[in-house]
């Protein structure tokens, strides 16, 4: 059986080791709680130091700090790209400019590290304004306002470093784009590519996308309303071009493309790229490809993705689970009731998977939580709502104290599906 070593310490992590554990020997490192009493092994040393046949990279910052070069000096087979192909995560600007090049649709915009320049370019756009950190944020570097007055307070506290550090010293101001929002999962091994079912998350903290942006909330997929054609123009005219502009810089990329889309009435127009699974998207998909997950991974990592044929089953809704706080700040320790010892649920419902995100054991051996989101509840079924249903009916039995939860996760799933 093949050895993988799964790099993180999240929900996404969580997920994608008890995908790939149906058919491979699973390691995690450094893992959390909740994988280990889930029966999947975890490490504290480092993927450079363990036996793999094959490495999956969870976060984005090893990859923008070149974990992916230094292991396949090693000889391994690596799902991720190396730092040149993670700069398109690093930095939006770099982003932006790469996707100009390669004539990628997307929204018009303007990469600025002063605020009278930042201010001058608001004042010549219509609402809503869309503020970028340039840098890492973890996901909640971006607002989105109506308020020419926010959108100027968020451009200071940003570019000051009050807000994101180093990595909002550079704002990237787009246009706002009207339309549904998609995330595609791609797969591409350095020279074809495959889509997993598209997805959509909810990173509003409120329900009805009220509050500030969070990591996620939650998911779901497939997406009713997305169809097969929709996908082929989305590849058409985003992956398609991306694919011949990594080549033509010499970029060997081998891992995940994750494409944010807004679904325009002028066609599908690219957000932003994440070089690495999404979360919590891929707490939704990957288990509706069953034991054919690895298959999809290893030839991705080894360059053999066009002798691979996958068909996914069923329907994904995942909910997240946040500690009190979230997203401004977040509270550990707090016992979580619902939970056996293996840290799923201690009234078993078939098609439920409870991913761990931020979780620890106290001194007594319960599950606290440990971080801003602290669990990602996924149920599988043969349809959205039964999906969600389902969902829901797991997350009541799970409790601590100020627990953060949006009840709205594909609410509206299958509106306007006939």
């Amino acid at each position: 059986m093949s050895r993988v070593v799964v790099v993180g310490s999240g929900g996404r992590e969580h997920a994608l080791a008890w995908a790939l554990a149906k058919s491979a020997d699973v390691v995690v490192t450094p893992g959390n709680a909740g994988i280990a009493a889930h029966g999947i092994a975890c490490s504290d040393r480092p993927a450079t130091e363990l036996d793999a046949d094959l490495v999956v990279i969870g976060p984005e910052l090893p990859l923008v700090n070149g974990l992916a070069d230094e292991l396949r000096a090693q000889g391994k087979a690596v799902l991720g790209p190396n730092r040149d192909g993670a700069q398109l995560e690093a930095s939006k600007a770099f982003m932006k400019d790469f996707l100009a090049e390669a004539g990628v649709p997307t929204a018009a915009y303007g990469t600025f590290t002063d605020a009278d320049s930042a201010f001058a370019f608001l004042d010549t756009m219509t609402p809503p304004y869309v503020i970028k950190t340039d840098g890492l944020a973890a996901g909640k570097g971006v607002l989105v306002t109506t308020s020419l007055d926010e959108a100027r307070a968020d451009v200071l506290d940003k570019l000051s470093g009050t807000a994101f550090g180093a990595a909002g010293t550079t704002v990237v101001i787009e246009e706002g784009l009207d339309g549904e929002e998609c995330s595609l999962l791609v797969l591409f091994d350095g020279t074809d590519y495959v889509p997993l079912v598209p997805a959509q998350d909810f990173k509003r903290v409120g329900e009805n996308g009220t509050g500030p942006n969070t990591g996620g909330m939650g998911a779901y997929a497939p997406m009713p309303r997305v169809s097969g054609d929709v996908v082929t123009d989305m590849l058409s005219a985003l992956l398609a071009p991306t694919a011949q502009t990594l080549a033509a810089r010499g970029i060997d990329y081998r891992g995940v493309l994750f494409a944010g889309v807004m679904l325009t009435s002028a066609g599908p127009k690219l957000l932003e790229y994440n070089v690495r699974f999404g979360d919590p998207e891929t707490e939704a998909v990957v288990g509706l490809y069953g034991d054919q997950f690895f298959d999809l991974v290893h030839a991705t990592a080894t360059g053999t993705l066009a002798s691979v044929t996958t068909v996914p089953q069923g329907a994904a809704v995942t909910v997240v689970l946040a500690s009190h706080g979230y997203p401004l700040s977040s509270r550990n320790g707090d016992v979580i009731h619902g939970l056996g010892a293996d840290g799923q649920l201690a009234d078993s419902l078939d098609g439920v998977v409870v991913f761990h995100a931020g979780t620890a054991r106290n001194d007594e051996g319960q599950f606290v939580t440990n971080g801003g989101r602290v669990l990602a509840v996924t149920a599988t079924a043969d349809s959205v709502d039964q999906a969600r249903e389902l969902a829901y009916r797991a997350v009541d039995q799970i409790s601590f104290d100020g627990c953060v939860v949006r009840r709205d996760i594909a609410r509206d799933a299958t509106k306007g599906v006939a």
